[in-house]
């Protein structure tokens, strides 16, 4: 069996010794250990992980701004990433899934059975993927909702200024994450919001435009979602 490669990383030194300890009880399991979300980053420019088992409260680089720039970083995007926490609360494990997170692990932890609780959550890379192109379509409604929001505040005069910068935020994610789970138009059709989104602001555009690049993505986000079950067929 190939050894599998275990990021680790807690601020507290007293649980990493426990963890690194837990999983060296499975022989095939290597376990490098960090005290930071910014040495993690790090380290998995030179050592890629099989998956990642991340704490969430940690000081200024927290668990969740740690998945974050993970995610939006091609060559770690792939990556699984199991929280450990000791909220371990309905909410915030549906907020931690929402992330990314493929798995939650709460704190207190059995050391004994810790290497299966982890492992548990490494699937096949291309189930894995599958996994992540559905929670990225989730995600995607989110941000229409939100984008929606924007434009209504625009409309209304409340802050023209504000709302079109977070319409160029949300777009600017989506056309970077949509190519990466491959879906294209999507990622096209964001990358146009942007540019019109900058173009109305400069004068060399106009609200109009805005308003139809928008309306491209909602239904490019739609298309998707009607295909997506075509699609997890390929990636199972």
């Amino acid at each position: 069996m190939t050894a599998l490669r275990v990021l680790h990383v807690d601020d507290e030194p007293d649980i990493r010794e426990v963890v690194e300890l837990s999983l060296g009880l499975d022989p095939d399991l290597v376990v490098r250990s960090c005290a930071s979300g910014e040495e993690a980053l790090g380290v998995v420019e030179d050592w890629a992980p099989g998956i990642i088992l991340l704490d969430v409260m940690m000081p200024v680089m927290d668990g969740a701004a740690t998945l974050g720039h993970l995610r939006s970083n091609p060559r770690t995007a792939h990556i699984p990433v199991v929280f450990m926490t000791a909220r371990a609360q309905s909410r915030e494990l549906d907020l931690f899934r929402s992330l990314g997170a493929v798995g939650v692990i709460p704190k207190p932890f059995d050391p004994m059975a810790l290497a299966a609780s982890l492992r548990a959550h490494v699937a096949p890379p291309l189930s894995r993927l599958g996994v992540m192109r559905h929670e990225f379509l989730q995600r995607v409604d989110g941000d229409l909702v939100a984008m929606a929001g924007h434009w209504s505040a625009m409309e209304d005069g409340t802050d023209v200024s504000s709302s079109l910068a977070g319409i160029r935020n949300i777009a600017h994610k989506l056309a970077g994450a949509g190519g990466i789970f491959g879906f294209d138009e999507i990622s096209e059709a964001a990358a146009a919001l942007e540019e019109a989104v900058i173009n109305g602001c400069d004068g060399s555009g106009s609200v109009s435009e805005i308003a139809a690049a928008l309306d491209r993505v909602t239904v490019c986000a739609e298309t998707e979602r009607v295909g997506q079950k075509t699609t997890d067929r390929t990636y199972k």
